[in-house]
C-alpha cells in the first residue's frame, strides 16, 4: 500500500503538476492521521472494555462480600433485640418487694439472655483489598467510591458501643452475676441453686445491674447519634450500587 501511493507522488511529480501532488500529499496526511486516530479510538475502546470487565468482577466480590456481611449484622442484631427484650421484662419487675411472689422460671430465663453479647465483626477481605491499591479507581460510581472510603469510620462508630457494652458487662456486670447466681445447664436454674441467696434480688445493687444493661443494649440499637441507622443505610446502599445487574 505504501508503494502505491509513493508510485503515484512519483508519477505526478514526474508529469509536472505540483498542484496535483501537494492536494494528494494533504490528503494522504488526512488519511494517515484518520487512520492513527481510529487505531487510538480501537485501542481505547479494548482499554475501557478491558476496566469494565475488572470492574464487574471487583464489584460482584464486593456485593457477595457486603450480603454476607447484612446477614451477619441481621443475626447480630436479632440477638441484641432478644437481650434487650428480657432486660425489658427484668425492669418491669423493678423494684422487686416480695421475692415469693415472683415467677423464678421467668426471671432465670429472661437473665439469662440478658447477659448475652455478641458483636458486628463484618468481613472486609475485598473491601480492604480494594483500599488498600488502586482499584479504588476502576470503580466508576462516585457515591460507591465515596461509600467505601467511609466504611471503616462507619462500621467503627458502631461498633463502639458493643465495645463499650462488652467491656462493661465482663468488668462490672458478670462478676455480680458469678457473685449471686448460679450459671447453671439450663437457663431456667440461675435461681434455683439453694446456695442462692434470693434477697439479692431486692437489692439496689439487682437494680442497678438491670438499669446498667438496659443503657448498654438501649445505645445499641437506639442511639441518638445514628450510628446503627448509617451502618445498616451504608451496607443496603454498598449492595445496591454494588449490584452487578445494574452494569450488564
Amino acid at each position: 500500500m505504501i508503494k502505491f501511493f509513493r508510485k503515484i507522488r512519483q508519477d505526478l511529480l514526474m508529469e509536472n503538476k505540483t498542484g496535483k501532488y501537494f492536494k494528494y500529499a494533504i490528503g494522504e496526511i488526512v488519511l494517515v492521521v484518520i487512520g492513527i486516530l481510529i487505531a487510538l479510538q480501537i485501542n481505547n475502546w479494548n482499554g475501557n472494555l478491558k476496566q469494565q470487565q475488572k470492574e464487574h468482577i471487583l464489584l460482584t466480590e464486593l456485593n457477595k462480600e457486603f450480603r454476607a456481611n447484612k446477614i451477619q449484622l441481621d443475626s447480630v442484631l436479632l440477638y441484641h433485640k432478644r437481650s434487650k427484650k428480657s432486660n425489658d421484662y427484668l425492669l418491669s419487675r423493678l423494684p422487686i418487694k416480695d421475692v415469693s411472689q415472683e415467677n423464678l422460671d421467668s426471671l432465670s430465663y429472661n437473665m439469662w439472655y440478658n447477659g448475652d453479647n455478641y458483636t458486628f465483626n463484618p468481613s472486609n477481605g475485598v473491601t480492604s483489598s480494594i483500599m488498600n491499591s488502586t482499584s479504588i479507581n476502576i470503580i466508576s460510581n462516585n457515591e460507591l467510591r465515596q461509600l467505601l472510603i467511609g466504611w471503616n469510620d462507619v462500621l467503627l462508630d458502631y461498633q463502639e458501643e458493643e465495645e463499650i457494652a462488652m467491656n462493661n458487662y465482663h468488668d462490672q456486670l458478670k462478676p455480680f452475676e458469678k457473685k449471686y447466681f448460679h450459671y447453671a445447664p439450663n437457663k431456667y436454674e440461675w435461681l434455683k441453686d439453694p446456695r442462692v441467696d434470693l434477697s439479692i434480688l431486692k437489692s439496689l445493687e439487682f437494680d442497678n445491674y438491670v438499669q446498667d444493661r438496659y443503657y448498654n443494649l438501649d445505645n445499641i440499637l437506639n442511639n441518638n447519634s445514628g450510628e446503627l441507622e448509617n451502618l445498616i443505610y451504608t451496607i443496603d446502599k454498598i449492595i445496591e450500587l454494588s449490584d452487578p445487574e445494574n452494569y450488564d
